[in-house]
């Protein structure tokens, strides 16, 4: 079995059972632009410390499984032009290669578990795309195989989210909202679906998360935080605006990984930044949600 590469902060905190949170890194290469990029990463592991517990940004550095990185390894990821974004089943052709790569989500959990990180916090899951539904996410996937609870803001509103809820309930997925009855849609708190599960306390979050694994289910967790209103986006807005991203997509031909990363540009550019400065909020309020399970947890 391959074992990442730690930072001795993290080595440490695993060891003796401490509260870790695993960050992804495609927000870092291919998320946002040099510097904000690298800002962002250090505020969101910030904001896992001040709730109690040690952040572990996980990427693949020249071939090299990572699980906590260094702040040149930060800057590098988020200068270099040459990174590459990686999920989960391209991991061994990094390894082989040696190639330095952002993980996504299913790549995160991954690693997180190699690591022997059980909690992780991103942004949004990756799902069913609209239109297609048989292009669906390997986030999706890793879930049901790997045994990682992930905070995130529900998927990214430019997917379908009902799809991606029913697929999760094939798959086993457990999936709850955290202080909500209804599943979030990344920009904004509701998408107008519910999944059956809410809870307002994230130790009872840790406790589900116990119990799931003493039953031995053997799939990770989502757990659905919704945006603060505060920063939300209008929901009408929102969608008026995906749609019209998802036709000027078909009709430039853009298809495949690379629409998602064209939908988001087109997002924040027509929202004039404050789809970003969404992200970014919702990012951290993971981050913060996803530290106090982790305490709960490690208190378990």
């Amino acid at each position: 079995m391959i074992q990442p590469q730690m930072t001795q902060e993290v080595a440490d905190a695993v060891a003796e059972g401490r509260p870790v949170v695993a960050l992804e890194s495609t927000i870092i290469s291919h998320g946002m632009p040099w510097p904000q990029n690298a800002e962002v990463a250090l505020q969101v592991e910030q904001a896992v410390r001040d709730n109690g517990a040690v952040p572990a940004t996980i990427a693949v550095i020249d071939g090299m499984l990572c699980a906590g990185l260094s702040s040149a390894q930060v800057e590098r990821l988020g200068r270099d032009k040459g990174v590459v974004k990686t999920a989960s089943r391209d991991l061994g052709a990094c390894i082989v290669k040696r190639l330095t790569a952002g993980t996504t989500v299913s790549a995160t959990m991954r690693i997180a578990r190699l690591a022997g990180i059980g909690v992780f916090a991103t942004g949004g899951v990756g799902g069913v795309h609209r239109g297609d539904g048989m292009d669906i996410s390997a986030d999706l996937t890793e879930l049901s195989l790997t045994d990682v609870l992930v905070v995130c803001a529900g998927v990214k509103s430019i997917l379908d989210i009902p799809r991606t809820i029913e697929v999760l309930e094939t798959l086993r997925v457990p999936v709850v909202t955290f202080g909500t009855d209804e599943f979030p849609a990344f920009y904004t708190p509701r998408s107008g679906f519910t999944t059956g599960e809410r809870f307002d306390d994230p130790a009872q979050i840790a406790a589900a998360r116990r119990a799931n694994a003493d039953l031995g289910l053997g799939t990770g967790m989502l757990v659905a935080n919704p945006i603060p209103d505060e920063h939300a986006l209008d929901a009408d807005e929102i969608g008026a605006t995906i749609d019209a991203a998802l036709a000027k997509a078909e009709a430039e031909g853009v298809g495949g990984k690379d629409v998602t990363p064209f939908l988001l540009g087109h997002l924040n550019a027509v929202t004039e930044g404050r789809a970003l400065g969404a992200n970014i909020e919702l990012v951290l309020n993971n981050a913060r949600l996803a530290a106090r399970i982790a305490v709960a947890e490690a208190q378990l």
